[in-house]
C-alpha cells in the first residue's frame, strides 16, 4: 500500500468565511487609521505631518503583521491562531484610546517626533495583529497548490475592498455619527466577539478563552471610556472644548483640537480678549471709517463668531457673510457661546474655497481670514488662486485682513505675504516687535489691499489697547519687501504650508 493513501488534507476554512474575515480585518485597520487622526488631534494637532505619521505607523504595522503572521501560520498552523489574533487585535485597538491619552498628556508638542511616537505606540500593535490574519487566512484556505494563485488573488481583492469600505465608511459616515472613542471601542468589541466565536468554533481554545477575553475587554474598554476626554463635543473635523474663565463667568473660550480659536464675552461683544482680534479691529478701522453705518464684511471662518459680533455691535445695519466649514461649530457657537443668528449675518456652511465661488463680485468692503486646521491656515485658502477669488469679491479700495500663526524662521507668513503681493498692490504686517524681527512667533495679521494702509490710524488704535510699545506695523514698501525676503508664491500646484510652518 502506498503511504500517500493515508494522507489527509489539512483542515481548511470555507472560502466564504475566509473572505468575510479578511474583509473585516482590513476594514478594521482602516477604521483605526482614519479615527487615529481625530484621536491624536488634541495632542499633536491636525496637519499633513500628523496624517503622514499615522499612515506611516499603520503601514509599519501592516508590514510587521504580514511577516509575523505568515511565519506563525507555517510554524503553528493557521487555525489555532485566528481566534486569538482577532481577540488580541480587538483588545489592542481598544487599548489605543487610553494609550493616546497617557502618552499625549506628557506634553510632547506637535513636532515630527511627537507625532510618530504617539501614532506608533498606539496603533502599530493593533494594525500588526489584525494584518497578521491575512497570511493565516490564505494558509487556512489553501487546499491545492494548483489553485493557490486564485485564492491569494481573491483574498487580496477582498481585503482591498474591505480597506476601501473602512476608509469611506469612517470618513464619510461614522465619525460624523459617533464620538471617536465610542467608535474605536465598538470596533474592538466586535473584533473580540469574532475572535471568541472563531476560537470556540475551531475548537482550539479552552473553556476559559471567552471569560478571559471578556475580562480584557471590560478592563481596556473601561479605561478607554472612563478616562478624561479633552473634548466636550466632536465633529467630523474637530475635538471641541469650551473653557470658562473662573474670574469672569461671561468670558468663554473655544478650543478646537489643541488650538485656542476664540474668546467671547457674552455680556460685551466689543470686548476683544485676543490680541489678533484686536489687530483685526485696528487694521480694518481706517477702511471702515469711510463706509458709513453699513459696511459689507465677509468672514472666512466663523469659529466663536467673535469678530462678526463685534462688527454687528458697532454697525447694526452692516451686512455680513460668514463661511464656516463645520456645522457642529455653528451649533456650539449658538448653544455655548451665546451667538444669536441674525438676518443681517448670512452663515454659509461648507468649505470656504467652494463657497466663495458662489459670491458676487465687488460685494464686500472687507474680507476677514480666520480659518485654521491645527496651527496652519488650510493650504488651499493660502494660494494665489484663492487670493484672486478674494480680490474678485472685494470692492475697489477694500481690504483683506488675515490671521496667521507662524514661528521662526517665519517661512510660511513670508510666503503668504509674497503671494498677497502678487494680487494686491499693498501689503502690510502687524505683530509683536519680536515676531516681526524673527525673534519669536505667534499670531501675525496681514493686510492686503490696493489702497495704502493708514499706519497712523492703525498705530493710534493699537495705542488705545495699551500695546503701542510692543506692536509693530510694517507697511512701507521697502520694509515689507525686507520682511518678505527671498520667499516664493504659494499656488494650487505648490503650497507646502505644513512644511513651511515654524514649530
Amino acid at each position: 500500500m502506498d503511504d500517500r493513501d493515508d494522507a489527509r488534507p489539512a483542515p481548511s476554512l470555507p472560502p466564504l468565511v475566509a473572505a468575510v474575515l479578511t474583509f473585516i480585518a482590513t476594514a478594521s485597520v482602516l477604521v483605526l487609521e482614519i479615527a487615529a487622526g481625530r484621536l491624536l488631534a488634541p495632542y499633536v494637532g491636525v496637519s499633513l505631518t500628523t496624517y503622514t505619521g499615522i499612515i506611516g505607523a499603520i503601514l509599519a504595522g501592516i508590514a510587521l503583521g504580514a511577516w509575523i503572521g505568515g511565519r506563525a501560520a507555517d510554524m503553528v498552523g493557521p487555525l489555532p491562531l485566528l481566534g486569538p489574533a482577532f481577540i488580541l487585535g480587538g483588545i489592542s485597538a481598544i487599548a489605543a484610546v487610553p494609550i493616546v491619552g497617557l502618552v499625549g498628556d506628557f506634553g510632547l508638542g506637535e513636532g515630527l517626533v511627537a507625532i510618530i511616537l504617539l501614532a506608533t505606540t498606539a496603533f502599530v500593535v493593533p494594525a500588526a495583529i489584525l494584518s497578521a490574519t491575512a497570511p493565516m487566512l490564505v494558509r487556512a484556505t489553501l487546499t491545492d497548490v494548483a489553485t493557490s494563485g486564485s485564492i491569494v488573488g481573491r483574498l487580496s481583492a477582498v481585503g482591498t475592498v474591505g480597506a476601501i469600505t473602512g476608509t469611506f465608511l469612517t470618513g464619510f459616515v461614522l465619525l460624523g455619527l459617533f464620538p471617536t472613542r465610542v467608535l474605536i471601542v465598538s470596533i474592538g468589541v466586535g473584533l473580540v466577539a469574532i475572535g471568541v466565536v472563531l476560537t470556540l468554533w475551531l475548537r482550539r481554545g479552552g473553556r476559559w478563552s471567552a471569560p478571559i477575553a471578556v475580562a480584557a475587554v471590560l478592563l481596556t474598554g473601561g479605561l478607554a471610556v472612563a478616562g478624561p476626554s479633552p473634548c466636550d463635543a466632536e465633529s467630523a473635523y474637530y475635538c471641541i472644548a469650551i473653557e470658562r474663565d473662573p474670574s469672569d463667568p461671561d468670558v468663554r473660550v473655544l478650543v478646537l483640537d489643541r488650538l485656542t480659536h476664540a474668546a467671547v464675552d457674552l455680556r460685551d461683544p466689543t470686548n476683544l480678549e485676543f490680541g489678533y482680534v484686536r489687530r483685526f479691529a485696528d487694521a480694518t478701522a481706517p477702511f471702515r471709517a469711510g463706509l458709513g453705518a453699513s459696511p459689507d464684511v465677509l468672514h472666512i471662518g466663523g469659529g466663536g463668531f467673535t469678530f462678526p459680533r463685534y462688527i454687528e455691535a458697532l454697525y447694526p445695519d452692516a451686512r455680513q457673510t460668514v463661511l464656516e466649514l463645520d456645522p457642529r461649530i455653528y451649533e456650539i457657537a449658538q448653544s455655548e457661546l451665546g451667538y444669536v443668528p441674525s438676518d443681517r449675518i448670512d452663515v454659509r456652511l461648507g468649505d470656504a474655497r467652494q463657497s466663495i465661488r458662489a459670491l458676487q463680485s465687488d460685494a464686500f468692503d472687507i474680507v476677514i481670514g480666520d480659518a485654521f486646521g491645527g496651527l496652519a491656515v488650510p493650504w488651499h485658502l493660502t494660494t494665489r488662486e484663492m487670493l484672486d477669488e478674494i480680490a474678485r469679491v472685494l470692492r475697489p479700495g477694500g481690504a483683506y485682513v488675515v490671521n496667521i500663526i507662524d514661528y521662526p524662521p517665519l517661512r510660511f507668513v513670508r510666503a503668504e505675504a509674497a503671494t498677497a503681493a502678487t494680487v494686491f498692490s499693498q501689503v502690510a504686517a502687524i505683530a509683536s516687535r519680536g515676531t516681526i524681527a524673527g525673534e519669536g512667533g505667534g499670531n501675525l495679521v496681514l493686510v492686503a489691499s490696493d489702497t495704502p494702509l493708514d499706519t497712523e490710524a492703525v498705530e493710534a488704535a493699537i495705542a488705545t489697547w495699551g500695546e503701542g510699545e510692543t506692536t509693530a506695523v510694517v507697511a512701507a514698501p521697502n520694509e515689507v519687501q525686507a520682511f518678505i525676503g527671498p520667499s516664493f508664491t504659494l499656488t494650487d500646484d505648490f503650497a507646502p504650508v505644513d512644511q513651511l510652518l515654524g514649530r
